[in-house]
């Protein structure tokens, strides 16, 4: 009976070693296969994805899940104290934390004008809009347009990342090269891929931009007070010189027309003759009483 018990313990123990083994060939397994994929698990099993240059694990990149708005929008302003209205908006701007991209004043003979294009912090927007139309004067015409670019970030992102890795591997077989060809390929990639990386970026901070700062394109108007100012004609000595060469001039045009259509004369100088002959040939004769 106690060799019966020696072995059932003996057999246990094995089958305990051998589920152990199982476990941890298992888990070397699963590291290597993300190893591969550029991927390291932690104590926790959580992956993350290996930096290609210090061989660290890096901190996981958080998608774009945020909506990104670009808000923009047309407003017309007719108010009858211009100067007092431009005021208010400058400190409506200033409090809000924006900023003019352009301001472009006219001065016509119908009225006075200010053209603003106006960029606010796109969270602003909405109260920088409301407090301009709470402002006591008529509203001429309001459009607000939101575009909705979230595509385009994540595509750009996607894309920045892509070409990031292509230009790291590259940068590493730079150092592999055994050749001056090999050397001069690689860097005409390197430098395309250089120069697609600052286009993405580039473009990438101009949507950054439109997001974070709302366009309002605002006009400020004040009707002027309508006064006849007659047209500036010229003394009657200068109208009637240029009276005297405008019907020169009108009878040298003259001129020269008639003579561009002499090939017309040729013809119908003989035309008429011809006709006048034959109508005399047929003349009815007549008997004198």
């Amino acid at each position: 009976m106690k060799t019966f018990a020696n072995l059932s313990l003996l057999l246990a123990g094995l089958w305990l070693s051998a589920c152990t083994s199982g476990n941890h060939d298992a888990a070397l397994y699963e590291s290597s296969e993300y190893a591969d994929q550029g991927m390291v698990v932690n104590k926790n099993g959580t992956l993350y994805r290996m930096d290609a240059q210090s061989e660290t694990p890096a901190e996981p990149e958080a998608p774009v899940n945020k909506k990104q708005l670009i808000k923009d929008g047309r407003l017309g302003i007719r108010t009858s104290e211009l100067e007092r209205t431009k005021s208010f908006v400058d400190s409506l701007v200033a409090r809000e934390g924006g900023y003019y991209a352009s301001e472009v004043f006219n001065n016509d003979d119908y009225q006075l004008s200010w053209n603003l294009r106006v960029r606010i912090p796109a969270p602003r927007f909405e109260a920088f809009i409301a407090r301009l139309e709470g402002g006591g004067n008529e509203i001429l015409y309001k459009e607000i347009n939101t575009r909705d670019v979230t595509d385009q970030f994540i595509d750009l992102n996607t894309r920045l990342e892509t070409k990031k890795g292509y230009l790291q591997r590259y940068k590493q077989l730079l150092n592999q090269a055994k050749n001056v060809k090999e050397i001069l390929e690689i860097e005409e990639k390197i430098r395309l891929l250089e120069e697609e990386i600052d286009s993405t970026t580039g473009r990438l901070n101009y949507l950054s931009d439109q997001v974070a700062y709302s366009t309002l394109d605002l006009n400020l108007s004040k009707q002027k007070a309508f006064t006849y100012k007659p047209g500036h004609r010229d003394s009657y000595r200068e109208r009637l010189k240029q009276s005297l060469s405008k019907g020169w001039y009108a009878f040298i045009d003259f001129s020269l027309f008639v003579i561009r259509l002499w090939p017309f004369w040729l013809l119908a100088i003989p035309t008429v003759y011809l006709w006048r002959k034959f109508r005399r040939r047929n003349k009815p004769f007549r008997f004198r009483e």
